[in-house]
């Protein structure tokens, strides 16, 4: 996908999207996952964090797993924080769910999951802020 692709794809993620399921959301408020995660909620995103380390996040109930989140709860994006290495079991996760957006952090590429997802229909976006992707489009002139 060249770089104009890829641009209307994340403008129709962000323009569409309700649900963000964020893996490795921490209660740090230094780490980037925190602030990305309350920057989401803040611009009427529904943030559901996922992280086995914590049962909440400020309030908001966290999930071990994607797959412990209720089914109930629709799931429009998995926002992944994790070492590359570390996300493949995530996607597989997501896809068994049947998400359609896959948003992998910026500096986290994994191509082998990338390809699972793709090839099971869902859209992948890699290497890129979702924070920094809304900031973009919405809020600088």
């Amino acid at each position: 996908m060249d770089s104009a692709d890829l641009d209307r794809v994340i403008t129709d993620v962000l323009e569409t999207a309700k649900n963000i399921a964020i893996v490795g959301m921490s209660d740090d408020l230094e780490r980037p996952s925190f602030r990305v995660g309350m920057y989401l909620k803040t611009h009427h995103y529904h943030i559901i964090p996922v992280n086995p380390n914590h049962a909440d996040i400020k309030g908001i109930k966290s999930y071990p797993t994607i797959s412990a989140i209720p089914q109930d709860i629709k799931i429009d994006v998995v926002d992944i924080f994790r070492k590359p290495a570390d996300v493949f079991p995530h996607v597989r996760e997501a896809v068994a769910r049947g998400v359609k957006v896959i948003w992998m952090q910026r500096g986290i590429i994994n191509e082998e999951a990338a390809s699972y997802a793709r090839a099971n229909g869902s859209t992948v976006i890699m290497d890129r802020c979702m924070m920094g992707e809304y900031h973009k489009r919405h809020v600088q002139p």
